[in-house]
């Protein structure tokens, strides 16, 4: 059901602090309340460039205007768009946390638990799509996947500012936890025992995306309620994991919103 990988990508280190770049991007981070400590933008700027420098001179954020070849040197995405800012790097959230915002809504928790995935433009899509159908946190593991960087911030377009993300030391482990508090887990794969359209995400849900290459891992897939599969018409018989994430969480919207 997913694309597979031809090529190892190599991941980019966490560090200490993280540099956001994009307007949309580094917009919601200033909205969200986080603290920035520097942004930086392109001489001569105008239009939305210079709505976000009115944004942080406001939350009395330090500016630098500086040339765009400054901005290039600093890039790690090479589509800065003219502004980045740099904070600190991005706190992963507890578990507690992620049921807590669900519970503030009151709302069935809904999360998404990626399991292995190593492309940082797929996890920054996944969480711009958890955003935006009101998911209540994301899941990654510790170890062999990526974690939050710039480049997952940047793919985001700004949604990493305003979504949870725990990372588990034992992604099995966690998925028990998340059971045991009532939690159903649906993992996605192409020989799923249930049709998307059959599934029940009117309850509190979990679903797992796997990684591009391999999929969901034994030890995660075990752990699993139910394999769901998405169905293909057409002639190609893969998704992309994160337009596959995007599926499964707009069918839970639909069926939630549905009754």
């Amino acid at each position: 059901m997913f694309e597979k990988k031809q090529k190892r990508r190599q991941s980019e280190p966490e560090c200490s602090t993280m540099l956001t770049e994009g307007i949309n991007a580094v917009c919601e981070l200033l909205k969200s309340g986080q603290a920035v400590d520097k942004l930086f933008a392109a001489e001569n700027a105008h239009g939305r460039i210079g709505e976000i420098i009115a944004l942080a001179k406001k939350n009395g954020v330090p500016i630098t205007i500086c040339d765009r070849r400054k901005l290039d040197s600093m890039s790690q995405t090479g589509n800065h768009q003219g502004v980045i800012a740099q904070a600190a790097a991005q706190n992963y959230a507890s578990l507690d946390e992620l049921f807590e915002r669900a519970e503030q809504k009151g709302e069935q928790p809904l999360f998404v638990i990626c399991d292995g995935l190593e492309d940082p433009h797929n996890l920054g899509a996944i969480i711009r799509s958890a955003e935006a159908a009101g998911a209540h946190g994301i899941i990654i593991p510790k170890r062999r996947a990526v974690g939050l960087t710039g480049v997952v911030a940047r793919a985001s377009a700004g949604a990493l500012s305003h979504m949870p993300v725990h990372k588990a030391t034992n992604l099995p482990s966690v998925i028990d936890e998340i059971k045991e508090r009532g939690v159903w887990v649906y993992g996605a794969e192409a020989d799923g025992t249930v049709d998307l359209y059959k599934a029940d995400f009117a309850g509190a849900t979990a679903l797992v995306i796997g990684s591009e290459g391999n999929g969901i891992s034994r030890l995660v897939r075990e752990k699993c309620d139910f394999i769901v599969s998405i169905p293909m018409r057409g002639k190609v018989n893969s998704l992309n994991a994160s337009n596959a994430a995007a599926i499964l969480l707009y069918e839970t919207v639909r069926r939630r919103t549905q009754g």
